[in-house]
């Protein structure tokens, strides 16, 4: 044990023995070269042992002088699991922290001690045992003799294990500590946490031991404020060595690392949301555009703070009157929107005057004496922090903390705020120790001063001998933040009353945590302090402050994109959650890196997931409240965990409680990461896919735009729907997720009050134990769920089940609360009670939705009249009512036709009668003559008068499939609003975006419908535009809606079940086909809007693309290659790199000059060859040096924005002189250019890379660019003006406002029209944008998916949305679009692919190839057996492809389409079929419980049915030379059947066969 604290090695061993010291030099440094003998310490007198026993120094050279000879030692064994011993001068009092919870216990332990005491008497120890068999020895402090001086107190103690976490407040790069002599000093100081080992904002000298793989552990703690030093040994043992006060220890002996952990406030729910800051803003208008810009990016957004910037001059309690004169106003502000606003308050207060009188809080501290004084007691002690000269409160004085309270109650009368954040309190002073200097004293330059930062004792801070109430700042020092705590908790309970508030904190000290959270300082925008956040956060919830985080993204130095993305991952899921930044560094808010960035797009991901999980984050607060958990936790406290070594160490993952494991990324340019995976069952968050993988460190893939989320098998989590402030998730339905562990059970908890109520109010809370079981007994499976619930709110409560890789979704609709049938009067978000109730609505804020319509509110029938083909109304706006939208005028006088269009359709069209509206100009094939007999109509309609509805009944059945007699109805100019009840909750359809499953959650989802170049994701609206469903029936009927309305619109679900629209132009125009099958409302809707068009043969063909061939020579060699390996192979695609500089109908001349001639061999050889085209027309060869105007070309009609870094004009295709102009291109092109066989069109939502134009400054209605009702944020967001001028093909002129959604329907057919025109073939389309009745002309592809997965089921979702979309030609990209491919799923993926109708292969620039042959001889055996089959089935594809062009069929089938009479089937969506008679069952995950081997893909011929074949060659050009047979599988009758159709394959006459087999 070391003699000197500090060694400097020179000349020292003269001091060593001359202190009485042993002497023994070593090579290594860092290990003591002096060491005590055993003549140093004290001997216990007697009577000895005793609980407390008087101790004599030994007779032993001093260190530091001024020894005390006699001491008094007391041990009391407070609690069965807590020993407190105490050593302190026997003689006379000595300064001892006045902290509230320090006081002797006057019972006796209730049950057996866990821990046994041994004094040891010369020289005095005592070992600390617990009282296992045999039993275990914890704490030694035999190692090293007690020193006990004036200013110097020494005491080590060998520990019974290595395994040391705590000790603080220090950056640890690991969690767990290095023994290997590493010192530690503690006391409070305003420094930066940039990585050394330098003492930082708080004083903890606590340290948590766990001891060995029992999972038995202990904690150290000793209540001392001095200034120290803790040297962590290799023994293992530690040295305290403190310089001042008593030693007073206390031992906390747990069976788990966690009964050593203390008891925190529980904050406000909204405090858990995400929250923003920065210091220096500028003024008060440059934070309301961060808080509306992040509001626009739809972010989940609670906090706004503003910090010093606000001030006067940076003087406390003020503002400043000129940069932010409405900050008065800025919390009513925030409220509106369900936000929060909190307020920065330093301590230190400026002496000089306001600008405009005096300082009021100065005066009235200086009468309340409220300051910390010099030595005299009497003189203001002098500092300078951010006002210039100040004084300093002095919190541990009453009268100051009367001055305190009053002075935060005054300021919240002037400016209302919510909370408070103190900072600067550890106490931070710019010049050292005072204006006037420090004496030269012992205490200001004591004999030992610990390893602090700059070892001067009032180095940035007050001088030691200054005088508080307590004692001498000398002693009190590291108090003064938890004394500032708890005074401003007074003032919180004072000013906010029985609103619960909240203070977070700066500076802190054990116990702090009861009041207070705390951040972890003034950080750094680096990828070392992301990574060292983590520990922070694990060691603070030691502490008992679990209401912890780092600041997000960085304080100092600008942040990149990638770190704050990384950032955000990680920091939503931060119990304090927030994004904070220093003056002069560049904004890191989410949206300052705009709207469609990864930052934002992965922020709003990521916090969305987080509110989802707030009711779970909030009960873990709850129970660290009550039983002193901690909240975010290393895996060694989890039961189980401990005993697995390998987990002591893991210090770049967390947990949320005991269930959900957070991997982040945290270093640059990763996207693996090595990650623990402890010995459970982990279910991936997002997809529901288990690990198999235990008790193993994996190579776990995070893309970018991911971070590791995974849930514990075992554990129920309370969840909501969120919203963008938890004032409104709160008011969502909650639900549970339910994650079975290996026994198939489950158990959690759920805690829930109004969340705000300052205390635990049993009246208003609940507190539910959760739990689950599962069991499969024969062939019966049991659920029993149980619940035990003493109150709830009125919400309804889901179960999403994870059961190996099964979901499985239990819904119980009677939980104690009816589901409200309420349709939402304020579907924008944003409402109070004042907002609601000025529409006319009923406010219950109780109630899901909250603000909802009146019974009677909407329209009211007159002058019905109906004739045999139908029914015409008018209708009134009921006046009763006040108008929804001022900028949005109503239209008061409606006129409905209902038009019977034949047995199985009707239409019914809502309009306004006196003025014209525009209407969606695409033509549909309806009836001639409409059906005039009522025998013959599969329904019967009728008028609801008040409010005005329409409700279609099924005749036979008599169920009501159609039912808008709800009130809401709204038409106004720009919002027009209409919802139906629903038969049953079986709902498909509507897009064009990422579905989770083919059947619809009703359970309040929201899906935005407006074309937009848009990645797949959760709920973003993509591509193309489809406002068509199918609905079942309970009577296993099933029927099809379509709303023929192209303007931005979105559609709602909800539970009831019902359906709510808003539009936001043109009028409602509603057909309905009757069915009665799934496959006849395929077949009745697709006569409707025009059947698919039936591809050329070769197109079905498999096919290979990149984004991001080099040169024509690596078209070459994968041609070479693929042939080689003799994998089928129809169609070699080239992207925009072939173009000059990505300008249509050009080549480059250098990378790919011998392009057409390639493209020449490969269609010599039975190739096909297609290019991709963009919808613009480029016609600045570079960036202009300004994008500014909007320009027009009368002969294209064009808007020009900046379009792959260049000067670009979007066509008119409306225009026939446009389509025109467009065919010449393609035909120029192809005879004089490049010979091609199909056109890939694409970007034709349309897209641009700026927002609405060069410049994006859009000129004429603001009210188009920005409407009352924003389906989704910014309409001209990376797309046209919606001012934008176009002109029909009658001359119509209209804006882009109302034909966005058309504009690649409008690109589509003059495409498929110049295709067929130029080469004389039937070639094929493929569009990214879509419409109803774009299939007459071409196929689609999903768009640029993602290497993942969880896109293998997406894409089977996706394309049987298209095929019910009447697009018979769809597919995904193979293998993933962006991020890298994994071996295993791209081969599950090619297996998939092979049985997509458009089946392509296809990835962007820089990543890895991923065609059949880059991956190995294997990968490619595998692919070519796959794609053999394909090609053998081919005939009965291209069957199925002219069903689906003469009769409307479906190619991909859901399985309901088939059996629709077996319920099981609506829910189905992980197999599907070609055809009735081919089921394809692939593996969608890497952990399969089917016979389904790497090289396998499970396919079943159904029986009764006949397949055409034909043996498979490298391409069809040579499979289809040879001789087709047939697929025979008999019935149980012995009989089969089956069609054939033939003909040359490309053909535009009609030549063919068709066979009936």
């Amino acid at each position: 044990n070391s003699c000197f604290a500090k060694s400097s090695y020179v000349s020292l061993q003269q001091k060593c023995l001359e202190r009485g010291c042993c002497w023994s030099p070593l090579s290594e440094t860092n290990v003591p070269w002096c060491f005590f003998s055993k003549n140093h310490g004290y001997s216990g007198l007697e009577p000895f042992p005793s609980e407390n026993a008087k101790l004599t120094r030994m007779d032993a050279p001093s260190l530091f002088g001024a020894d005390i000879k006699e001491l008094t030692f007391s041990a009391e064994m407070q609690t069965e699991n807590r020993l407190r011993f105490k050593i302190t001068d026997a003689n006379q009092a000595r300064f001892e922290v006045p902290h509230e919870h320090v006081q002797s216990l006057s019972d006796t332990p209730r049950g057996p001690l866990k821990y046994r005491l041994e004094l040891i008497q010369k020289p005095f120890g005592l070992k600390v045992w617990r009282t296992t068999s045999p039993e275990k020895l914890l704490f030694d402090t035999t190692v090293g003799p007690l020193v006990f001086a004036d200013q110097y107190l020494q005491l080590s103690a060998k520990l019974s294990s290595h395994n040391i976490y705590g000790l603080g407040e220090h950056v640890h790069q690991t969690f767990r500590h290095d023994t290997n002599w590493r010192t530690w000093p503690i006391f409070t100081r305003a420094a930066f946490p940039n990585g050394g080992t330098h003492n930082l904002y708080g004083h903890y000298p606590y340290f948590t031991c766990l001891e060995d793989a029992s999972g038995q552990s202990f904690g150290v703690f000793l209540m001392n404020s001095n200034a120290m030093e803790v040297t962590v040994q290799p023994a293992p043992a530690v040295t305290f060595r403190t310089i001042g006060g008593v030693l007073d220890f206390y031992i906390l002996v747990g069976e788990t690392p966690e009964t050593v952990v203390d008891e925190p406030f529980i904050p406000p729910y909204w405090s858990l949301g995400f929250q923003l800051s920065r210091w220096d803003y500028g003024s008060l208008e440059e934070v309301k555009k961060v808080v509306e810009r992040n509001r626009q990016a739809g972010l989940p957004y609670d906090v706004q703070y503003t910090d010093i910037d606000y001030m006067e001059n940076k003087k406390i309690f003020t503002y400043d009157m000129e940069k932010f004169a409405e900050l008065p106003q800025f919390a009513d502000y925030m409220h509106d929107k369900g936000q929060k606003y909190i307020v920065i308050l330093d301590p230190a207060v400026s002496t000089g005057q306001r600008i405009n009188g005096p300082y009021e809080a100065l005066e009235r501290g200086h009468a309340a004496k409220a300051w910390v004084t010099e030595p005299d007691g009497v003189t203001s002690l002098l500092g300078e922090v951010w006002p210039g000269e100040t004084v300093f409160p002095d919190y541990t004085n009453q009268a100051c903390i009367d001055w305190w309270v009053d002075e935060i109650s005054r300021f919240h009368k002037e400016v209302k705020h919510d909370a408070l954040w103190i900072d600067m309190n550890e106490v931070a002073n710019f010049v050292k120790g005072g204006i006037n200097g420090c004496t030269d004293n012992k205490l200001n330059y004591p004999p030992f001063t610990p390893s602090i930062l700059d070892d001067l004792m009032y180095s940035k801070t007050l001088c030691m001998d200054a005088k508080h109430k307590w004692g001498n700042h000398y002693d009190v020092h590291s108090l003064y933040g938890y004394s500032m705590v708890l005074a401003t908790d007074k003032a919180s309970k004072a000013t906010f009353g029985t609103s619960r508030s909240m203070v977070f904190t700066r500076s802190s000290f054990p116990g702090v945590g009861k009041y207070s959270g705390h951040w972890l300082g003034d950080n750094g925008a680096n990828w070392n302090d992301i990574k060292w956040a983590i520990p922070g956060m694990l060691e603070f919830n030691l502490f008992g402050i679990p209401y912890i985080g780092a600041d997000i993204c960085g304080f100092f130095d600008d942040s990149t994109e990638e770190l704050c993305t990384r950032w955000m991952q990680v920091g939503a899921f931060y119990p304090f959650s927030r994004n904070h930044n220093a003056q002069g560094y560049a904004d890191q808010d989410p949206a300052a890196y705009g709207f469609d960035s990864l930052v934002v797009n992965t922020s709003r991901h990521y916090l969305n997931i987080r509110y989802t999980l707030l009711p779970y984050l909030y009960t873990l607060f709850y129970k660290a409240h009550v039983n002193g958990e901690t909240v975010v936790r290393p895996f060694f406290l989890l039961y189980r965990f401990y005993s697995d070594s390998e987990t002591w160490a893991v210090h770049k993952q967390f947990m949320w409680g005991a269930h959900l494991l957070i991997t982040p990324v945290l270093d640059p340019g990763v996207e693996f990461v090595n990650a623990y995976i402890p010995d459970a069952i982990w279910y991936n968050f997002e997809t529901g896919v288990k690990i198999t993988d235990r008790k193993a460190t994996i190579n776990m893939y995070l893309p970018e735009d991911k971070t590791g989320l995974h849930l514990r098998g075992g554990g129920i989590l309370p969840v909501q729907r969120p919203d963008v402030t938890t004032t409104y998730s709160r008011r969502h339905p909650m639900g549970l997720i339910v994650a079975l562990n290996d026994n198939k059970a489950a158990s959690g908890e759920l805690f829930w009050d109004d969340g705000d109520s300052r205390g635990i109010s049993e009246g208003l809370a609940i507190n539910s134990k959760l739990f689950f079981f599962y069991s499969s007994l024969s062939e019966t499976k049991n659920l029993n769920f149980y619940l035990n619930l003493f109150k709830c709110f009125p919400f309804y409560l889901f179960i999403y089940l994870f059961i190996f890789k099964l979901y499985i979704y239990i819904y119980i609709f009677n939980w104690e609360a009816k589901i409200s049938a309420n349709i939402d009067c304020y579907p924008e978000g944003g409402e109070n009670q004042a907002k609601c109730e000025a529409r006319g609505c009923i406010w219950e804020p109780l109630s899901v939705p909250r603000c909802y319509y009146a019974e009677n509110h909407g329209y009211i029938t007159s002058n019905k009249v109906e004739t045999p083909s139908g029914i015409t109304v008018d209708i009134d706006r009921n006046t009763e009512f006040p108008s929804q939208r001022s900028r949005s005028r109503d239209i008061s006088k409606l006129r409905v036709d209902i038009t019977y269009l034949s047995g199985r359709s009707l239409r019914w069209k809502i309009f306004d009668p006196e003025n014209a509206r525009y209407e969606v100009p695409v033509p549909l094939q309806l009836p001639a003559t409409p059906e005039t007999v009522e025998e013959n109509r599969d329904y019967r309609v009728q008028i609801s008068d008040k409010p005005f509805g329409i409700q279609v009944i099924r005749k036979g059945t008599e169920e009501v499939i159609w039912d808008s007699a709800v009130p809401g109805f709204t038409f106004s100019d720009q919002f027009l609003q209409i919802s139906t009840r629903l038969p049953s909750e079986y709902v498909y359809g509507f897009g064009e975006t990422e579905h989770p499953t083919y059947k619809h959650s009703l359970n309040f989802h929201k899906y935005g419908l407006f074309a937009k170049d848009q990645p797949p994701g959760y709920k973003l609206n993509s591509y193309g535009v489809h406002p068509f469903y199918m609905g079942l029936e309970k009577s296993k009927n099933a029927h099809g809606v379509l709303l023929l309305n192209s303007n931005a619109m979105d559609v709602t679900f909800q539970p009831t079940p019902a359906l709510t629209y808003h539009t936001i132009g043109g009028i409602l125009d509603f057909y309905m086909v009757m069915g009665p099958t799934p496959e006849e409302v395929v077949q009745q809707y697709n006569e409707m809007i025009g059947r698919p068009v039936l591809p050329a043969y070769w197109s079905l063909g498999f096919q290979l693309c990149r984004y991001g061939y080099s040169n024509d020579t690596e078209i070459a060699d994968l041609y070479r290659d693929m042939k080689a390996a003799q994998i089928p192979y129809d169609v070699q695609y080239a992207d925009i790199d072939y173009m000059e500089r990505q300008m249509d109908f050009t080549l480059d001349q250098v990378n790919f000059k011998g392009l057409p001639a390639l493209v020449d061999q490969m269609r010599a050889e039975g190739m096909r060859f297609i290019f991709i085209l963009s919808d613009i027309n480029t016609v600045f060869l570079f960036w202009p040096e300004a994008c500014r105007e909007m320009y027009s070309v009368p002969e294209l009609h064009a808007l020009f924005v900046c379009l792959f870094r260049a000067f670009a004009a979007f066509p008119d295709f409306f225009k026939t002189s446009t389509a025109e102009w467009w065919g010449e291109q393609i035909k120029d092109f192809y005879n004089n250019i490049m010979k091609f066989d199909g056109l890939w069109i694409d970007m034709n939502e349309p897209a641009s890379f700026v927002h609405g134009t060069a410049g994006e400054n859009c000129l004429g209605n603001k009210d188009l660019e920005d409407p009352p009702y924003m389906p989704r944020k910014g309409l001209k967001h990376k797309t046209l003006c919606m001012n934008s001028e176009q002109i029909l093909a009658d001359g119509t002129r209209v804006k882009h406002y109302d034909v966005h959604n058309l504009y690649g329907w409008a690109h589509t057919k003059p495409t498929y029209d110049a295709l067929l025109s130029t080469t004389g073939k039937r070639g094929v389309i493929v569009t990214r944008s879509t419409y109803p009745s774009s299939g007459r002309w071409a196929g689609h592809w999903l768009g640029d998916n993602y290497s993942a997965w969880d896109q293998l089921l997406k894409s089977i979702i996706g394309m049987c949305l298209f095929i019910s979309g009447k697009i018979s030609i769809t597919g995904a990209d193979i293998c993933g679009f962006f991020n890298v491919a994994e071996y295993e799923m791209c081969l599950r993926w090619m297996q998939l692919g092979a049985f997509y109708p458009f089946s392509r292969n296809h990835n962007t620039i820089n990543m890895p190839r991923q065609d059949p042959v880059a991956w190995g001889p294997e990968f490619a055996a595998a692919s070519r057996d796959v794609l053999n089959i394909r090609y053998t089935l081919l005939p009965y594809l291209y069957t199925l492809m002219y069903e689906a062009h003469a009769h409307g069929n479906t190619v991909v089938r859901p399985m309901l389409h088939e059996f629709v009479t077996d319920e099981k089937t609506w829910g189905i969506d992980k197999q599907f079929l070609w055809g009735p008679a081919l089921l394809i069952t692939p593996a969608l995950d890497p952990f399969v419980d089917m016979d389904a081997p790497l090289e396998k893909i499970n396919l079943h011929v159904r029986a009764g049915h006949i397949l055409p074949w034909q043996k498979p060659e490298n391409n069809t050009h040579y499979s289809r030379q040879n001789t087709l047979g047939l697929i025979i599988a008999l019935n149980d009758g012995g009989v089969a059947k089956g069609s054939l159709f033939w003909d040359d394959g490309e053909g535009i006459g009609e030549f063919c066969v068709v066979v009936c087999l």
